[in-house]
């Protein structure tokens, strides 16, 4: 067989292994898949790097990992998973010219040669939320958020929404993206004269919030963004319980439904398994339609993904990129759930 195609996996969750993601395990299996199906004609070799970004580690990390990457010849990078670190590593995509992909939250890491499987968006979610909430009847928004580019971020787009809709965003507090304790924090907003609270982050601060609220006795609305998906970590769910959130993947999508049959798949695991197949379906498609296998071919190969079921999102959103057009995910991508009694159930 030919010489496989080197692939780089940007690891921004971990300084060395094991890896909480498993980004490569899923990148595995399709390209399996696709050199069985005779979808390409040599192996994908992945080549790991591992750099501990922020907020717990570095933005220099991930530069290191990346040049590692760069200079190690690899033809594409997959990563980074965080949207600060993306917007570390988007430039340099540009100045390495290498094509990348990473499955963060931000449009803003996006390029001539940096793609983006959006997982979450700040700048979309907090418009979905604002009209959820509307629609709930709600007219004052309390707002806790990280006090970090991805928190505001969030924060600004929630605002524009909310002002658009008659929504007052009548309080707000930031808070460290790390705490353990915002007891204060969560206090000075609901003593705001609040009826919704809303708290928007990274989502390490997810459960501290939740439980924050809860000993505050409040039961009115609460929402949060992507952090959510925290939730499936020991103790979060339970701690964010009645919590409305963000989510990616939707229990009508029939190509997730198709894909958790085919593999055996449990419920509970339906969002790692929507995004993985999704960010190794991008991959491989980019190199199978590559017109040549260099750095250049695999960009045009990615460019040339047009109207590919996603298994993430509502029945329907498709993976798409094209020229200037650096977004997977086209259509209802982002699916509204709750967390109840440990489960995850989707908002009709």
């Amino acid at each position: 067989m030919a010489a496989p195609v080197r692939v780089g996996v940007l690891d921004d969750l971990a300084d060395a292994p094991p890896s909480p993601t498993d980004v490569t395990h899923w990148l595995r299996l399709v390209a399996d898949e696709a050199v069985a199906d005779g979808r390409l004609d040599r192996d994908v070799e992945l080549v790991p790097a591992y750099g501990l970004g922020l907020p717990t580690g570095t933005a220099a990390a991930v530069e290191r990992a990346f040049a590692r990457l760069a200079d190690d010849g690899v033809l594409l990078v997959v990563g980074p998973a965080i949207g600060d670190n993306a917007l570390v590593a988007a430039p340099l995509a540009e100045r390495h010219r290498v094509p990348a992909i990473n499955w963060a939250g931000t449009e803003r890491a996006r390029g001539e040669w940096m793609f983006h499987l959006q997982v979450g968006s700040h700048e979309d979610e907090g418009v979905v939320l604002a009209q959820h909430l509307a629609a709930l009847g709600v007219r004052h928004l309390g707002v806790v958020y990280d006090r970090s580019p991805i928190g505001r971020r969030y924060l600004r787009f929630l605002s524009a929404e909310a002002d658009l809709l008659g929504l007052a965003v009548a309080a707000t507090a930031a808070l460290p993206p790390l705490a353990e304790d915002v007891t204060a924090q969560v206090g000075q907003v609901l003593g705001s004269s609040v009826d919704a609270l809303v708290y928007l982050g990274l989502g390490r601060t997810a459960a501290a919030v939740g439980r924050a609220a809860a000993e505050a006795g409040w039961g009115g609305p609460r929402v949060m963004n992507a952090a959510g998906m925290f939730g499936r970590q020991p103790g979060v769910g339970e701690a964010i319980d009645g919590w409305t959130y963000i989510d990616m993947y939707s229990d009508d999508n029939a190509t997730l439904t198709a894909l958790r049959r085919r593999l055996a798949v449990p419920p509970e695991r339906s969002a790692a398994v929507a995004k993985g197949r999704d960010l190794g379906r991008l991959v491989i498609e980019g190199i199978a339609r590559a017109p040549e296998l260099t750095r250049a071919g695999i960009r045009e190969g990615l460019e040339q993904i047009k109207w590919l079921p996603a298994a993430e999102g509502h029945d329907g959103t498709l993976l798409s990129f094209g020229h200037h057009d650096r977004g997977a995910l086209h259509g209802r991508y982002l699916v509204l759930r709750r967390w109840s009694g440990g489960e995850s159930v989707e908002v009709r």
